[in-house]
């Protein structure tokens, strides 16, 4: 199922980029358009980030299974089943949809922040890839983080809300490189370590 899902987010990711750089290229003022997005973004996911999401009221979900036949069983890694002449999908196809669905709404928060560093296309496109790659690899190690570094959410937010502003001041104040990886890295850092002192903090209390 994540071979399925990783090669969707590849081709999603292409499509993506290709038609951002193409934006951007021929629109410069879509910059300050993904600015404000990143912005707005981090903004919400700062102000909900304790929210646990409901699947069940996914839009998406609902349409499908008030589109499709869908089987109340798993029939292995099969992604529709034939009975009785007639096609069936099985919760699999649901996972693929919900996590190729996941994939696009992290890209809209992603390639603009990247955007915002570099507008080569190639370079764009080959870190995505990579990045898509390594989460295979380091599935259960970020899932392990996201457990242990509960406030790294909040770091992730303050970064996608700085990458926004970045993006909406390039034409007066260009941020170096430098000073943005500086700011990431303390935000992040320190988001991660207050999550350790939280923890450890809890641990006694018990």
């Amino acid at each position: 199922m994540l071979v399925y899902g990783v090669l969707g987010a590849i081709i999603l990711r292409a499509v993506m980029i290709l038609l951002g750089a193409l934006l951007i290229a021929k629109f410069h003022w879509v910059l300050y358009v993904f600015g404000a997005f990143l912005l707005i973004t981090g903004i919400k996911m700062f102000i909900f980030a304790d929210h646990t999401p409901d699947l069940a009221s996914n839009p998406v979900l609902k349409w499908l299974k008030n589109h499709l036949r869908i089987t109340h069983d798993f029939h292995g890694d099969k992604f529709w089943i034939t009975q009785q002449g007639a096609r069936w999908f099985t919760p699999m196809f649901l996972v693929l949809v919900l996590i190729e669905l996941s994939d696009v709404i992290f890209a809209m928060d992603s390639i603009p922040a990247i955007f915002a560093i570099t507008d080569d296309p190639f370079i764009v496109f080959t870190s995505n890839i990579f990045a898509i790659l390594g989460l295979r690899a380091l599935y259960f190690l970020l899932a392990d983080m996201a457990a242990r570094f509960h406030l790294l959410k909040f770091g992730l937010a303050l970064v996608l809300m700085f990458v926004g502003i970045k993006m909406l001041i390039v034409d007066w104040f260009k941020v170096p490189v430098a000073i943005s990886l500086a700011v990431i890295l303390a935000v992040l850092g320190t988001s991660i370590l207050l999550s350790l002192i939280a923890s450890k903090k809890r641990s006694a209390d018990l």
